[in-house]
């Protein structure tokens, strides 16, 4: 069994407030328990992540000290802003692992994630923390062992730096996230009237960009939960955010369609986006019984789903 929480479910800056009070105005963060013991797998460290380790304090820590794996899906500071602020980590016998990707090798995640903690940025040093943190990085792999029966699916995303999908197994359920993420598409000049159009070139760019999105979609096939990034509807994409990282909600549900995906849960939601224009796009793109038998919706801040 997994149990997945929502702490955090918005894209780029947080943005509480009256406007956002429904679905939530703090960065990606998502909780999951894994078995009967509750084995405790955070994915982000966006501004939710600090309501989280305010519950681990009141609901876990009385029955002993907290263990936890943290995975980052990249380090761009809206997925990891909130780590300063987890305060299991500050907590003498917190034991965790942080894994993610670092896009320039010479750094260590340790350092770009411990990095906001020096006194030019925070109160506290890095080196200050009570805790032990293991920082642990990830390439794109397609069987990880966790332990205990949970197995891992890492997979690079289409983001400006390097980004990875997850996806856990346990017990027989599939939970995946994929964000931020943006289709991959022809990066060749596609005008036959263009002084540099190269046909060849324009029609090997589109057979390689179509073959990543189906490798993408293999990815998550058979899900019982995907978690997909969908900040933008297909027009506002197409009118000025190609190349930003992020995917149009109606790529999202085709492609989760397609895989046979069975719950969609669209996520990383625009900072301006309102509750009330979130619920009319949910009247748009959550149709009654499904698309193709997948369930479609909008994640919302401490939203519950058992798997």
């Amino acid at each position: 069994m997994m149990k997945v929480k929502f702490w955090g479910v918005r894209g780029s800056i947080p943005c509480p407030g009256p406007q956002t009070a429904k679905y939530g105005g703090n960065g990606a963060c998502i909780e999951l328990r894994i078995g009967k013991k509750g084995r405790i797998v955070i994915i982000d460290a966006g501004s939710g992540i600090r309501e989280l380790g305010a519950h681990l304090l009141k609901n876990d820590l009385p029955n002993g000290p907290i263990s936890a794996d943290l995975f980052l899906s990249h380090t761009h500071w809206d997925h990891i802003m909130g780590f300063p602020y987890f305060t299991p980590i500050y907590i003498p016998g917190t034991q965790m692992k942080v894994y993610g990707p670092v896009t320039f090798e010479e750094d260590p995640l340790e350092e770009v994630v411990g990095g906001q903690m020096t006194y030019r940025y925070f109160p506290v040093n890095f080196g200050e923390l009570s805790s032990n943190i293991e920082y642990i990085r990830l390439q794109e792999n397609p069987s990880i062992d966790l332990g205990d029966g949970l197995k891992l699916a890492t997979k690079f995303l289409n983001h400006p730096i390097t980004t990875l999908g997850y996806r856990f197994e346990f017990d027989g359920k599939v939970f995946c996230t994929c964000y931020d993420t943006e289709p991959f598409r022809n990066l060749f000049i596609t005008d036959p009237e263009h002084v540099d159009y190269d046909e060849a070139m324009a029609i090997e760019g589109q057979e390689v960009a179509e073959e990543q999105n189906l490798v993408l979609e293999s990815f998550f096939e058979g899900a019982d939960l995907l978690v997909y990034d969908a900040q933008y509807t297909e027009e506002e994409f197409i009118a000025n955010r190609i190349g930003w990282g992020h995917t149009p909600i109606e790529h999202a549900i085709e492609a989760a369609g397609r895989a046979g995906v069975k719950r969609l849960a669209l996520f990383h939601h625009d900072p301006d986006r309102t509750d009330e224009q979130i619920d009319e796009m949910a009247k748009r793109y959550c149709r009654p019984g499904g698309d193709r038998g997948m369930e479609v919706f909008f994640a919302r801040e401490r939203s519950e789903i058992e798997l």
